[in-house]
């Protein structure tokens, strides 16, 4: 685009091509066209659908790819598309090394199909879940012990 202060450059999007092949057999190229950057991130996902405030179905799955616009995940049933999605999955880094953190998604189903769901993002939070130390299975409580006087 041009204006009196010279050229703008194009909205930067990145364009992969894929060679993929259709079930008949005839090859044909395929263009990603997402402008955000994804990451391989496969953890257990908790997903609740929703109508209005009441939760219309739940199930589990796992992540196979997330961005900060949307995630992609294997879900039980086919989702319904344009239906608003609450998705919970334990975050793989600890904070500070010490403290397990949960990721919430809210967004909507763009699309889905019998090997999963994607979501375009609306908002999402972390949420942390207190420190390992205080989560380490096989320490007792302490016990106060009385001896007879």
């Amino acid at each position: 685009m041009r204006t009196a202060h010279g050229t703008l450059p194009e909205k930067a999007v990145s364009v992969i091509e894929i060679q993929t092949q259709d079930k008949a057999g005839s090859r044909f190229v395929e263009r990603e066209r997402r402008t955000k950057q994804r990451f391989l991130i496969e953890q257990e996902v908790r997903y609740k659908m929703l109508y209005g405030q009441r939760i219309a179905e739940t199930g589990t799955g796992k992540t196979m790819n997330i961005s900060s616009g949307g995630v992609w995940f294997t879900t039980e049933n086919m989702l319904t598309s344009g239906m608003p999605v609450e998705l919970s999955m334990n975050w793989p880094v600890l904070l500070n090394d010490s403290c397990p953190m949960k990721l919430m998604i809210y967004g909507c189903v763009v699309r889905s199909n019998e090997r999963g769901a994607a979501v375009a993002i609306e908002r999402y939070e972390f949420r942390t879940q207190g420190s390992r130390a205080f989560q380490q299975p096989g320490i007792p409580a302490p016990v106060e012990l009385r001896l007879p006087s």
